[in-house]
């Protein structure tokens, strides 16, 4: 026989009610209460009926994320922020991943619909965002993360992307003010396009002109770095100061210069956006630009939840994290 919650209530000796408040992190329950509850549902091996309680409260307690790449380790760290933020006020998550397919992101769409989630937040595989009107349609409230779109309006979190870039390329054109290279992301993603603007906006602060060659665009891949940083000291006068606009590329440029025998000291300089584990260790970055992850995805769950929970604020809300410069060696 399933146990049920009035099982949980008669062994913790308390109401059905505060079982049920318990659950659902609701107010008004003292923390002796709590555990005494908590300690009934484990004993009991209670499972919550979420079925039964969308029935009664409209609500599923789920939010889905459309994610680019489920195996991208910069997605998954935006995904451990907002479990930390569900898990606070009893929400869970179901995560769709799209291998980068706009294609897929309108049937990840549509399966969450069909799941029920009260929310749904999204990290853009490129500016367009048109498809996602059927989960406003829906009454499906949604927040961008990371990245934002061109056609859909939406609550989103993000970082200053060309403040970020244009402080670490300044701070390379400071110490030498010579050529200095870009490998960067597609332009159809709106942090990409932003990482670019910074560059040029430190290149002009310095009187410095653009050179094509010297600008080269990937796709954010490890492979794309390695391949664009082939490229870049294949020139006749390779630059000595490179930027380059995710971690994932950097990865690729650093393992192009290690296998043809390039040392920190005869390399050119390396700044980066995101801060590279094995930066400090490799020693090859001389700045890196530092963004919150995890904010990002706590943020982007807050504000969804604050959507859900009832917020009529006709406007939408961005909220643009501030990022962190940080010197990882000097030479």
């Amino acid at each position: 026989m399933a146990v049920t919650i009035k099982d949980v209530a008669e062994l913790a000796g308390v109401s059905t009610a505060t079982v049920s408040r318990v659950i659902n992190n609701g107010p008004g329950i003292t923390q002796s209460t709590r555990d005494k509850v908590r300690k009934a549902v484990i004993g009991t091996g209670y499972r919550v009926n979420t079925i039964a309680r969308s029935l009664k409260t409209s609500r599923s307690k789920t939010i889905g994320l459309i994610t680019p790449e489920i195996a991208n380790d910069f997605f998954m760290n935006i995904a451990r922020g907002i479990e930390a933020a569900l898990e606070k006020s009893g929400y869970s998550l179901i995560i769709c991943n799209t291998n980068e397919s706009v294609e897929e992101e309108a049937r990840r769409a549509e399966l969450l619909i069909e799941k029920s989630v009260d929310g749904v937040i999204v990290i853009p595989t490129t500016d367009t965002g048109i498809h996602f009107n059927v989960l406003r349609n829906a009454g499906i409230p949604v927040v961008f993360a990371d990245r934002l779109t061109l056609d859909f309006n939406a609550d989103a979190v993000v970082v200053d992307n060309k403040n970020g870039v244009y402080l670490a390329v300044s701070y390379l054109l400071a110490r030498e003010q010579s050529k200095i290279a870009f490998i960067g992301g597609s332009i159809e993603l709106s942090n990409a396009r932003e990482r670019y603007e910074g560059y040029i906006q430190a290149l002009e602060e310095y009187k410095l002109e653009k050179d094509n060659k010297l600008i080269l665009i990937g796709n954010f891949h490890v492979d794309s770095g390695f391949n664009l940083m082939k490229q870049i000291m294949s020139l006749p006068e390779p630059p000595e100061q490179v930027f380059i606009a995710n971690d994932f590329m950097h990865m690729g440029a650093i393992k192009y210069l290690i296998a043809n025998g390039y040392k920190p000291d005869n390399s050119p300089r390396i700044g980066s956006f995101d801060d590279l584990e094995l930066s400090s260790i490799l020693g090859y970055a001389s700045v890196t630009v530092a963004q919150p992850v995890m904010e990002i995805g706590s943020k982007a769950a807050e504000l969804l939840i604050d959507r859900i929970e009832g917020s009529k604020e006709e406007s939408f809300k961005i909220i643009r994290l501030q990022t962190d410069l940080k010197i990882a060696r000097m030479r």
